[in-house]
């Protein structure tokens, strides 16, 4: 099964696909992590958006924050892979896929992100280092992680 990438600005979505990510970053982030937050939020109108198909199904999400609008530095986040999908590496594929699309378009900048801290080894295999001590972020530990410049 081939991972096929899809780089859209909010206005680039139409509202079938925004419907559709937004009911996998629910599925997985509110449901499966049984995490009751705000999970469409504010940033999304802002960031850069990355699904990942296969044949033509979402099977993973990532999305893109410039910087100044979360951190100084731009950030990764809502970074998922449907129950579906899983063990097909389609994670690490889509997070190098982001870092190299971050790096382009925001180059010299590094990266920040807000970790879960059980995802912490994968997140170091990319290169990103902890920034912080572990901290609750509803209701799951979280770490501060940058991939310095």
């Amino acid at each position: 099964m081939s991972l096929d990438f899809r780089w859209s600005r909010f206005d680039e979505l139409s509202t079938r696909e925004f419907y559709e990510i937004v009911k996998a970053r629910i599925a997985v982030f509110v449901v499966e992590q049984r995490c009751a937050y705000q999970e469409v939020d504010e940033l999304d109108p802002l960031a850069w958006h990355l699904s990942a198909t296969v044949d033509g199904q979402l099977a993973a999400y990532i999305r893109v924050v410039g910087p100044g609008d979360k951190f100084s530095e731009p950030s990764i986040g809502r970074v998922m892979t449907l129950k579906a999908f899983r063990g097909h590496q389609y994670g690490r594929a889509l997070m190098g896929e982001a870092i190299r699309f971050t790096e382009q378009t925001y180059p010299d900048l590094g990266i920040k992100i807000g970790a879960q801290v059980y995802l912490n080894a994968f997140y170091e295999s990319f290169g990103f280092e902890r920034i912080s001590e572990p901290y609750d972020e509803d209701g799951i530990p979280h770490i501060d992680m940058v991939k310095p410049r």
